[in-house]
């Protein structure tokens, strides 16, 4: 009996060490993003959420665009993320928190904050889990500003933009990073192979004017790929330059870049015209 005993015991000891094992894996202390299974991080379950932050889930405006944050518990959207690091390491975010270039955070426009997201890269696979505590990004396109640290993970390091689909997880823990989290198994969701089909083509938009002769010496100065475009906006026809079209993103902002850098600081990509 005695003997029976020791055995059961030896094997509780075993069983507790095997799940502290995975809960070392699937935890977010360590820097990753999370636990991937077939393309798609298991679902976390928060069981301290952190309080929504006073006051981030009013409307507020951007360059004359409302945006309305809100509970979206089944939000899910394919686009394009960039990530920002050194120029804004330090700062406050939305939240309060310090913002640290390094840790597994995020930026988005209207989920609530603090919240979790996860994030596929739809040209590798790559999936992490970020905990989101600030609002951006507002360029024209773009669905999620990343972390560098975050960027890193999904292999997007070396490229301004990438294609990625988000995921809203719910609310974030408390305590600041992403935390300590345990997870519910799912059926995982593989990144299928046509997930990474770009939705172009890519163009950029360097300016919009009322009068075409402007439009088109402005034209003239942005290279062979910028043409002009009549558009109606609001009653009244605009003579926009458009430089492209791109296959891909990543050619199409450092095109914008470039326009930038000849002066033209409100150039936006745009994509699938």
């Amino acid at each position: 009996m005695v003997a029976g005993l020791r055995i059961v015991r030896i094997m509780a000891v075993a069983v507790a060490a095997m799940s502290l094992a995975a809960c070392g894996t699937l935890g977010f202390g360590g820097g990753r993003g999370g636990e991937v299974s077939g393309g798609r991080a298991v679902v976390p379950v928060v069981s301290d959420p952190a309080p929504i932050v006073s006051g981030t889930m009013r409307p507020y405006q951007v360059r004359g665009r409302w945006y309305h944050p809100a509970e979206q518990p089944g939000y899910e959207e394919t686009g394009l993320a960039s990530w920002y690091g050194d120029a804004f390491n330090g700062r406050p975010t939305s939240t309060g928190e310090r913002f640290d270039m390094h840790a597994m955070t995020a930026a988005h426009k209207t989920l609530p904050l603090p919240g979790l997201v996860e994030v596929t890269n739809l040209a590798n696979g790559r999936t992490v889990v970020l905990r989101v505590n600030d609002r951006g990004p507002f360029v024209e396109g773009r669905i999620i500003d990343l972390s560098r640290g975050a960027a890193s993970e999904l292999g997007m390091l070396q490229q301004g933009v990438g294609r990625v689909r988000v995921r809203y997880l719910g609310r974030a823990p408390r305590g600041g990073g992403v935390g300590e989290v345990r997870y519910a198994g799912r059926t995982p969701v593989p990144v299928s192979s046509s997930a990474s089909v770009r939705e172009g083509p890519f163009w950029v938009q360097a300016g919009a004017y009322s009068d075409r002769t402007v439009a088109q010496v402005a034209a003239e100065s942005l290279g062979d790929r910028a043409r002009v475009e009549r558009a109606a906006v609001g009653g009244r026809d605009l003579f926009r330059i458009m430089i492209g079209p791109w296959d891909d993103a990543n050619s199409a902002e450092q095109a914008r870049q470039g326009a930038v850098a000849r002066g033209v600081r409100d150039a936006l990509l745009i994509s699938g015209r």
